[in-house]
């Protein structure tokens, strides 16, 4: 029975829960709603969450320990030739996956029967000859070790799927009759009802927690394994970055830390400016016919994706840039060497940040009471020394928490550098110069083959923590600065 069909079923046996415990809630009642303790939806939202609750929450934890148990079992059976090392075996269990995959993909077509998939011969067997006709494409000859594993990993796979369909099921029908049990006139329905309710709500909010928690985790073992590998002070105090895959790397990270840092800064001389007079003219000199127009149309500018920025700035910012110059453009010299720039990748990054400021600015400047507003223009100042003088004042908190938010999403961004900035990594304070950022180089470490025992595809983890920790050190020093400055106005 597939996942979804297995989550049907428990839909199924919630709605017949609350159906029964409603009605048999009722029944004990002699029909009187006004015997009940609880409204009679309560005692259905009981027995529903009795089924739902409990076999949700062990499908959920099943679904994500199965496969770990399974690969851990699987790569623990294959043999030192097969997988040499821990780098080695994940390449050869992706390699188990696929075939398994591919197995269960000829057994539902019916090119294979279960039984045949199970008793395939492992002395050279041609997978691609075999399963070729109906579209299973694995590749070459599958080595013996690697399609016994993949056999043994679709046995695991079944036997574990059996198993929590059977418990899921289970618990989902011990959980009916136990609250039918207790859908008597005399149970505190809503009460147990709301208790369960705001353990969900605070299992959500601890959920974002734990993912925060779980992805640095990863990132900081990864980390360790790189610092195992590499040193430490070449990482943060060295002045190349020059990975090679040799053994002979430099991999520091000052050069890409200095490019993030100029393309940010340069994306946020264009998107504050424009961003906060934009705020301005329309919280306090537009319209309201004005602002319900103008507003949309510039919020559009967020919903626009990087992808479409990259090449704004890739066929349009960076060859205008290059025509201008470009040798023989402005003051006959050669300024840019070609079109992709610091001052490319930074004007899309600010056009991009743009809805991002204006949006928070506009918020900010419109929680200034209007009383304050009313009392400057009655002492005889105009409507710009207002704003000037009495709203930006009362509002600098929370706009400088605004540009700090704006500069980690420019920190952050990677499209719009890759295809605007270009691939050199080194310290210039040339503009008009190539450079590259730190979320560019994550992307090209882990492209393509990559050897998971390596310095130079472990800094990419290295190069994530070290983002992860600026970020949100930009993203606290904002929280800090709008907490302690603020104004509370009546």
């Amino acid at each position: 029975m597939p996942t979804l069909w297995l989550a049907i079923c428990l839909m199924g046996l919630a709605a017949a829960g609350y159906h029964l415990g409603r009605t048999r809630a009722l029944a004990s009642a002699g029909g009187d709603v006004r015997e009940l303790h609880s409204l009679p939806v309560y005692y259905g939202l009981h027995s529903a969450m009795s089924v739902l609750v409990p076999a949700l929450f062990v499908l959920a934890v099943w679904l994500l320990v199965q496969p770990v148990l399974i690969d851990r079992q699987v790569f623990n059976g294959l043999s030192t030739a097969t997988a040499p090392d821990v780098a080695g075996g994940r390449l050869v269990m992706t390699e188990v996956r696929r075939v398994a995959d591919g197995l269960d993909l000829a057994v539902s077509r019916g090119a294979l029967s279960s039984q045949d998939a199970e008793a395939l011969d492992a002395e050279r067997t041609d997978l691609r000859a075999l399963l070729g006709g109906v579209g299973v494409a694995l590749g070459a000859d599958v080595q013996p070790d690697v399609l016994n594993a993949a056999q043994r990993y679709r046995a695991l796979t079944s036997t574990g799927t059996r198993a929590m369909q059977a418990i899921v099921l289970g618990l989902a029908v011990a959980g009916l009759f136990w609250s039918l049990s207790r859908s008597h006139k005399d149970f505190r329905a809503r009460n147990v009802v709301e208790a369960g309710v705001l353990a969900l709500l605070l299992l959500a909010a601890l959920l974002a927690i734990f993912t925060t928690i779980g992805i640095v985790l990863s990132m900081f073992f990864e980390t360790t394994g790189f610092f195992r590998l590499h040193d430490w002070k070449d990482f943060f105090f060295g002045s190349t970055w020059a990975p090679n895959f040799r053994g002979d790397s430099e991999l520091s990270i000052l050069p890409l830390l200095w490019g993030t840092l100029y393309i940010s800064f340069v994306a946020l001389l264009v998107a504050v400016p424009v961003g906060l007079f934009a705020a301005i003219y329309l919280s306090e000199y537009a319209s309201r016919a004005t602002r319900a127009l103008a507003k949309p149309l510039l919020e559009i500018l967020a919903g626009i994706p990087t992808i479409v920025y990259g090449l704004f700035a890739l066929l349009t910012v960076g060859p205008m840039l290059a025509k201008v110059f470009a040798k023989g453009g402005f003051l006959g010299v050669e300024w840019m060497a070609g079109a992709t720039s610091v001052l490319t990748a930074g004007l899309v990054m600010g056009i991009m940040l743009i809805p991002f400021v204006s949006s928070l600015s506009d918020d900010i400047i419109n929680a200034v009471p209007q009383s304050m507003r009313d009392g400057s223009l009655g002492l005889g100042a105009t409507r710009s020394e207002t704003v000037r003088q009495v709203v930006l004042p009362a509002a600098l908190p929370g706009i400088v928490g605004a540009v700090l938010l704006a500069a980690s999403r420019a920190i952050g961004e990677t499209m719009i550098v890759v295809m605007g900035a270009g691939a050199i990594a080194k310290f210039s304070l040339n503009p008009l110069d190539s450079m590259t950022t730190i979320t560019t180089r994550i992307v090209s470490q882990l492209t393509g083959d990559t050897d998971f025992s390596s310095p130079e595809t472990l800094v990419a983890f290295a190069l994530g923590l070290t983002l992860f920790v600026l970020t949100l050190g930009l993203n606290v020093l904002a929280l800090y600065i709008v907490r302690t400055y603020r104004e509370q106005y009546e």
